[in-house]
């Protein structure tokens, strides 16, 4: 497979882990209780899918503290920040999941190595 190709590829894959994790998890339950365990389930689920070598999932602890009087909320796009990379054929690919405040928007990006 020509370098090109295997960072397209990459760059694929790396997208479809992020979009795989923000669409499996958002809505789910969550409070400060629970947000770290939240945050490693997530990476745990992420590290199994193929090509995966590294994740970091954070939720926003500052976003939790306007919890329902149930005491839990539901994740919402702006408490979410991941970054996962994959390798594929030794092409490596970063993608970032980051909450644009200005355009009130989950921003996924890519950062090719």
């Amino acid at each position: 497979m020509a370098g090109e190709e295997k960072d397209r590829k990459a760059a694929f894959e790396a997208g479809i882990k992020l979009g795989a994790l923000f669409h499996q998890f958002i809505g789910v339950p969550v409070s400060e209780k629970n947000a770290e365990i939240l945050e490693k389930a997530m990476e745990s689920c992420v590290k199994l899918q193929p090509f995966v070598v590294e994740v970091e999932v954070r939720i926003d602890r500052e976003k939790l503290k306007s919890v329902s009087d149930m005491g839990y909320t539901s994740l919402s796009p702006d408490m979410l920040a991941a970054r996962v990379v994959v390798e594929v054929d030794g092409s490596k690919a970063e993608g970032i999941l980051e909450w644009n405040d200005e355009m009130k928007y989950p921003l996924m990006r890519l950062v090719c190595r």
